[in-house]
């Protein structure tokens, strides 16, 4: 896919590099990438990704910007006050970026209609705050056959993986589902809302970003993906960490289990 004399400008500082360069670019503006939820993670990651020239960006998400949101939710601005959230963030990215085209998709994603959405994208980049919605996007991806980036925020933490489960690792053996590292949800009321327990508005920034270079990498293809570790990420200390995991055999898509998922 060529790209314009503008877009050579605008993307001059890839274009120079090794790992990226023209075909990188071109691979970036042929992508169609849908991100879930346009909050504290998804607000940084739609503005890396428009600004790095994703060609088309679908953005879910049912909710409307609110005062307490921009503190964190920094594509959205005190005039979106009230307003739809994927409108707020469409707005932002033509500002940002005008060769990117946006999709809007004003409702939450559920397990009924998550796959219908997920198969018009190449990857999933997940950046939901509940745990159904979690679930419903990685069973969706396994079954589509797409990778998913997905990260979660706490009060001053933050997580961060990658799933490519309808792949093999190089050993011929399954790679991990999410539901191999996290088998399932907690009961209700065990992790407090963000609204109770608080959340650093910075660290919201720095796990969106972080998604957006490994959504990035994902489709240049260089570098290695977060399939099988979870990256830590402790604000408190500065301290980054990766934990490997592996493909639990009695996880209900691609282990002994297979198809007894709900």
């Amino acid at each position: 896919m060529a790209l314009s004399s503008d877009e050579i400008e605008r993307y001059a500082r890839h274009l120079v590099l090794q790992e990226v360069g023209g075909p990188g670019q071109a691979k970036l503006k042929a992508a169609r990438v849908l991100v879930v939820g346009a909050g504290g993670l998804g607000a940084p990651l739609i503005q890396y990704l428009a600004a790095a020239g994703i060609g088309t960006i679908g953005i879910a998400d049912d909710d409307t910007v609110s005062l307490s949101n921009l503190q964190r939710q920094v594509i959205h601005g005190t005039p979106d006050l009230g307003r739809p959230k994927v409108e707020s963030a469409a707005e932002a990215v033509a500002r940002l970026n005008p060769h990117v085209t946006v999709e809007a998709h004003p409702f939450r994603l559920t397990a009924e209609n998550a796959a219908g959405l997920i198969a018009r994208y190449d990857l999933v980049a997940d950046g939901s705050d509940n745990f159904a919605t979690r679930y419903a996007v990685s069973d969706a991806c396994f079954r589509a056959q797409r990778p998913l980036v997905t990260a979660a925020l706490g009060r001053f933490d933050g997580s961060l993986t990658t799933i490519r489960a309808h792949e093999r690792g190089p050993d011929g053996s399954p790679n991990p589902t999410y539901r191999c590292l996290f088998p399932n949800p907690p009961p209700p009321g065990a992790v407090p809302a963000c609204a109770e327990a608080g959340v650093l508005g910075a660290l919201a920034g720095v796990m969106g970003s972080l998604m957006a270079m490994e959504v990035i990498r994902a489709v240049t293809g260089f570098g290695e993906p977060l399939v099988g570790r979870l990256l830590m990420v402790d604000a408190r200390s500065m301290r980054f960490e990766t934990l490997a995991y592996a493909c639990d055999p009695e996880n209900p898509l691609n282990g002994d289990r297979a198809g007894a998922a709900a």
